[in-house]
């Protein structure tokens, strides 16, 4: 009898962890949030979600957060991120675009790095500071996070940082570089190098037109281009403790998300698919982030100290100095092309 009860036991289909439905319907809402407000991010608002939930009323942390939920979200949506990029765009930046983007990454995240460890900051939060401000913003922090050993608020403070910093620089950097006297082609090129959010990037180049949308998104697919590495500098610079610190130099969905670059950059998915992989990798996202969001309290994020805020600020005039000084040294004024 006993056996037979375990048999029927061990034929049941493994139910969903309980944080999958309330996480999907935030990331949900998130991203249409994000269609009508498209300068706000919806690992932004689900992050947000994430906290409300779990500083207001009782409920069980279970119910909200699944670390394991979380992991898999996290990972899948970087991997997806990889079918928005193509080696092809990548290549229309030429040679100077793609200096110039390389060069954001490395001297942004090394500066951040070195002054942040001098100010005494924890190393895994400067190192989410670091990855965040260096490449594409909250993803490259959802990215790097399960790598390195951090503190359950980090994610929410370093996201929170590169949100406000990089919609700070949206009008800014437009400005800036009518007064620099910048053409639209290289001002494109400044914002796509120097601006965090990729949603950022896209309103800011937008206020100038569609000359200076182009090159500055294909600047900022360069320096998304550059997550695999900046992953292995956090683990290496910050494991020790962190999830994926003990496995492989380069997990495995790092090599996916290099994988789907590949497929990305075939051409042989059509456009319904790669709309349809960029909703899903956003949704992917946005869940994950609405977990992490669940683990943070509203007493840990008033603990930001000054020094943080003002390591983020290094990181933005770091990037925003070198992409500058890039685009003047290796570009031509009134450039056709890159």
């Amino acid at each position: 009898m006993s056996t037979s009860v375990e048999a029927k036991g061990a034929s049941r289909p493994r139910l969903p962890p309980p944080a999958l439905a309330p996480a999907a319907c935030v990331a949900l809402v998130a991203v249409a949030v994000t269609h009508l407000l498209p300068l706000i991010s919806p690992l932004l608002v689900a992050l947000v979600a994430g906290i409300v939930v779990a500083n207001v009323g009782r409920v069980r942390e279970r119910a909200w957060h699944d670390p394991v939920l979380t992991r898999v979200l996290l990972r899948g949506g970087v991997v997806l991120l990889g079918l928005r990029l193509s080696l092809t765009e990548l290549g229309d930046v030429g040679v100077p675009g793609l200096l110039i983007a390389v060069a954001v990454v490395l001297v942004t995240f090394a500066a951040t790095w070195v002054v942040g460890r001098r100010l005494g900051l924890d190393a895994g939060l400067v190192a989410l500071v670091a990855a965040g401000f260096s490449v594409c913003g909250a993803a490259a922090i959802a990215a790097v996070e399960s790598g390195v050993r951090r503190r359950a608020a980090d994610v929410a403070v370093a996201i929170a940082l590169v949100t406000a910093f990089g919609t700070a620089m949206i009008p800014t950097l437009p400005l800036l570089s009518a007064l620099v006297g910048l053409d639209d082609v290289r001002a494109g090129v400044w914002i796509g190098a120097s601006v965090h959010e990729v949603a950022q990037v896209v309103g800011s180049a937008a206020l100038l037109g569609p000359a200076a949308l182009a090159p500055a998104t294909t600047v900022k697919l360069a320096r998304v281009a550059l997550l695999g590495v900046v992953f292995v500098a956090c683990r290496r610079l910050a494991g020790g403790g962190g999830e994926a610190s003990d496995g492989p130099v380069v997990p495995w969905f790092v090599v996916a998300f290099a994988a789907a670059v590949v497929v990305r950059s075939t051409g042989l998915l059509p456009t319904v698919v790669l709309d349809g992989v960029d909703v899903a990798a956003s949704l992917a996202l946005a869940a994950a982030m609405f977990g992490l969001g669940a683990t943070v309290t509203v007493a840990a994020v008033r603990q930001v100290e000054r020094r943080t805020v003002a390591l983020a600020a290094w990181a933005t005039l770091v990037a925003t100095g070198v992409s500058l000084v890039g685009v003047l040294l290796l570009l031509r004024p009134a450039a056709a092309g890159l």
